[in-house]
């Protein structure tokens, strides 16, 4: 088991170092100078050459990255605060610290400032989703599961397909138009303003029933067909022959054992809901991680761009972690391998 987890902690830190070089190399080689995006549009060629030189942007890519990197691990200053370079950016924290992302040029502060906020509110979101859809995937994938090719079967397939389906922006406009124009018992939108028309947990009713309906009808079907192979076994079969409670044979034999392959879609998912929930974001205004992304590449925010870029590899890493842990306590013969 110590061996596994070493292996696991090892590709873990490798994965990172290539993930953050990779996204360094897109964002620093797309099309434009990364003085003039630093800048903005307005600067002169005079001023975007001065911050060339002074940035070194002609070194080879792998110095420049080294460069990126000792800023973001806290072993050197960022050098964008240089006063003589006159862009007057500050940062209270200093200029010399672990997770300095550098500053935004959209929004004249310090990166780690926006994403700390942003990434925040979207673990909000994620979390709210996950508490409902984690207990509805595993009720409806379950009696799917166990009454396979029954009415109730049928009529959950139905659901889980016609909500699989529909987009999440389409869903949500049938919500608003249905909760917020007809009814008028929610807000169209969710900015998460304290002190306004609408409380704070009414703001998140429809972006969180949008998330919900869309990830619970693609993890229920998981759940319902790996239920559906399990009680199929041999030794289920066995179970209920020599005359086992039908409770313990679907909770304690088949269930654990069910959950192996749907436990990484749900990690999945997670990872989508934190990061990638785009559409939804924008939708109903609401400010996360992923909608602050969509504004980066539109601007032209390097520095955003690249540190909500890397914390969605974190992320997608970290799940991928506690998946492969949560398959030692689900299967006990992974700790031996």
């Amino acid at each position: 088991m110590p061996l596994y987890l070493l292996r696991q902690f090892s590709a873990v830190a490798f994965t990172l170092v290539a993930a953050s070089f990779i996204i360094f190399l897109l964002v620093e080689a797309s099309p434009g100078n990364v003085a003039r995006k630093t800048l903005g549009p307005f600067a002169t060629d005079a001023q975007v050459a001065i911050l060339y030189d002074r940035l070194n942007l002609g070194d080879p890519i792998l110095v420049r990255y080294g460069r990126w990197a000792s800023v973001l691990l806290g072993l050197n200053a960022d050098p964008l605060a240089d006063p003589e370079l006159g862009l007057n950016f500050e940062d209270p924290r200093g200029h010399k610290y672990f997770g300095n992302f550098g500053f935004s040029t959209m929004m004249k502060v310090p990166v780690a400032d926006v994403i700390g906020e942003r990434l925040v509110n979207s673990l909000w979101l994620a979390g709210l989703a996950v508490c409902c859809i984690i207990p509805l995937s595993l009720v409806i994938g379950t009696l799917g599961g166990l009454f396979a090719g029954r009415p109730i079967d049928r009529g959950l397939t139905v659901f889980s397909s016609v909500a699989a389906s529909v987009p999440e922006f389409a869903s949500a406009v049938i919500l608003m138009s249905i909760f917020v124009i007809w009814l008028g018992w929610l807000p169209g939108t969710s900015p998460l303003q304290r002190g306004g028309t609408w409380p704070i947990y009414l703001q998140y009713v429809l972006p969180v029933t949008v998330l919900t309906l869309y990830v619970t009808a693609y993890v229920s079907r998981f759940i319902r067909t790996s239920i559906n192979e399990v009680m199929a076994t041999d030794y289920i079969r066995t179970a209920i022959l020599k005359g086992l409670p039908w409770r313990r044979v679907v909770f304690v034999h088949a269930f654990r054992n069910a959950m192996i392959a749907p436990f990484t879609v749900i990690l999945l998912q997670i990872n989508w809901l934190i990061s990638g929930v785009v559409v939804t974001e924008v939708v109903f205004a609401y400010p996360g991680i992923g909608r602050l992304l969509l504004e980066a590449a539109l601007f032209g925010d390097i520095a955003l761009i690249e540190a909500a870029a890397l914390i969605a590899v974190c992320i997608a890493i970290s799940t991928q972690l506690i998946g492969d842990l949560g398959y030692m306590i689900l299967n006990p013969r992974i700790r031996f391998t």
